[in-house]
């Protein structure tokens, strides 16, 4: 059986949201930030070094959300376009770049178990995303060069300098006039991790402040990109070859809130550039800030070249559970939005993530987070055991012994594999956008109109089209499909796409900075 369900769990943006720095973590990371003149000290002595950098085999990894994954393909284009090998192979490289997330527990541990890994092989260590981020003063970073989540755009600056044996931080948050940034331009090189898939950010941090979350120390607060920034990028990955969008943050609903815009604003603008056949697919929302869009919402959800598909995480379903999580809504909140979408958008797919042991979490609190998912049984349900993450309010609560956390975990697990969301699928016709591989790679997947994962016979021509399939057998996280008889490819991109591995963008940055060397000259 293949395990279909591994590829879309990695394609699920992340589960959690938000809680403050304490002054504190700000000033440590204000003291972690190098100051300018030290700065220009450090690459004078590159300069005067017979060393090259520039010419060494780098290999990345990226844990965690759509969002890390897209700070990860930036990295590796800036990279690959300044003379970097990127390698997939661990041991050859000469350096290792670990892009961390900070969601929970486990991520971190396989994060610093790969940070000892690449120094007992005496492999020089770049490390970036959410964890150093929000703690650099963590005694295993000691000595390490850090780039801070907003500083992706100065990759190439901080690993010329670590093959070098220089450790470098930068820590800062892009400005513009004292107002915060999104982030890193949206149109530097990149080496899409699959060239058919272009994730873009549409913002960094958001508005909430979530007790057990420690991506907000990371990520801080919501900041926007503008949208003809957000437009532009989109335009240019179609002229790239990809034929599906993911937008992507750590609360997509929220988005513009800080520039005086809102998210249906700017997606339809985004479907004008999406071409026929081509899917654009939305990232993670928190209920408070779909709530007042409902309306807009419903009417892109049903565009035809939207999937019907939102992420919207509950949590928990006791009010009192909430409440202690500081969510900002209540269980009827939640329901309101799904009982509203699926009334407007027929088939629509809502993903859903819950809690279980969240400290204080009482017998019936949980028996409500059951009885909700018995009344829907959401067909993507993301379930997390609680973890205390250091640094947060949750932490400090008093916890739900170790043992009630697993089995209540274990319980809503059960009772999620016991209901079957797509067997009435079976016999019907689709049609399906074919972008990757299944993780067996036995078959090539697709995605419906409601992103539910279609596995289709793996034949090269299939690939990042649009086809036409019966619908033959359903798994759990699956359905399959074979072709119709006489239907026609239909190819949703208007060009070749990239080989995997080359670098996107690069064409436009060299025109770029022609431009600049012509203006300089002048």
């Amino acid at each position: 059986m293949p395990s279909a369900c591994d590829s879309l769990i990695e394609d699920i943006e992340d589960m959690v949201s938000s809680n403050d720095p304490t002054p504190h973590e700000r000033q440590s990371a204000r003291k972690s930030i190098i100051p300018g003149p030290e700065r220009k000290k450090i690459f004078q002595a590159l300069r005067s070094s017979n060393f090259i950098p520039g010419t060494q085999k780098i290999w990345m990894k990226t844990w965690g959300c759509s969002h890390n994954n897209s700070d990860g393909e930036y990295m590796a284009g800036q990279l690959a376009a300044s003379g970097y090998k990127m390698t997939d192979d661990p041991t050859e490289a000469d350096l290792w770049l670990l892009n961390s997330c900070t969601v929970k527990n486990p991520a971190e541990d396989h994060f610093r178990n790969s940070i000892k890994k690449a120094q007992d092989q005496q492999k020089k260590v770049v490390v970036a995303g959410c964890v150093p981020q929000a703690q650099p003063r963590m005694e295993y970073l000691k000595g390490l060069s850090i780039i801070g989540v907003q500083q992706i755009d100065r990759v190439v600056e901080v690993v010329d300098e670590a093959v070098k044996g220089h450790s470098v931080r930068l820590l800062g948050q892009k400005k513009d006039g004292g107002r915060r940034l999104g982030g890193a331009r949206l149109d530097l090189p990149k080496i899409r991790k699959n060239p058919l898939i272009e994730i873009i950010s549409i913002n960094t941090g958001c508005l909430n402040a979530c007790t057990y979350c420690k991506t907000k120390h990371a990520r801080g607060d919501l900041a926007s990109y503008p949208i003809e920034e957000l437009v532009e990028r989109a335009s240019q990955s179609f002229q790239e070859g990809v034929c599906e969008i993911w937008l992507t943050s750590e609360d997509t609903g929220a988005y513009g809130r800080d520039i005086g815009t809102d998210l249906p604003t700017l997606l339809w603008r985004l479907v004008e550039e999406i071409p026929d056949g081509a899917m654009l697919r939305l990232g993670m929302t928190n209920p408070p800030y779909i709530l007042e869009h409902l309306e807009e919402m419903a009417k892109i959800l049903n565009h035809p070249r939207v999937y019907a598909f939102l992420h919207v995480p509950v949590q928990s379903a006791s009010d009192s559970v909430l409440m202690d999580m500081k969510r900002e809504y209540c269980i009827d909140d939640f329901k309101r939005v799904v009982d509203f979408l699926k009334e407007r958008v027929p088939g629509v797919t809502i993903a859903t993530d819950i809690i279980c042991g969240f400290p204080g979490e009482t017998e019936e609190d949980f028996q409500e987070t059951v009885d909700l998912v018995k009344l829907y049984q959401f067909p993507s349900l993301f379930i997390n055991q609680f973890y205390p993450r250091p640094g947060t309010p949750a932490a400090k609560m008093e916890q739900v012994p170790a043992h009630v956390k697993k089995q209540r975990t274990k319980e809503l697990s059960q009772l999620f594999h016991s209901y079957n969301p797509y067997d009435h699928k079976v016999g019907e016709r689709q049609h399906v956008l074919v972008t990757e591989e299944s993780f067996d790679t036995q078959y090539y997947v697709a995605h419906n109109k409601f992103y539910e994962q279609v596995l289709v016979p793996k034949m090269a021509e299939f690939k990042g089209k649009m086809i036409e399939v019966d619908i033959y057998e359903a798994g759990k996280h699956f359905l399959k499909g074979r072709l119709v008889e006489d239907s026609k490819l239909f190819t949703p991109s208007i060009a070749a796409p990239l080989q995997k591995g080359e670098v996107s963008g690069l064409m436009q940055v060299n025109t770029q900075t022609h431009a600049h060397l012509r203006a300089d000259r002048s």
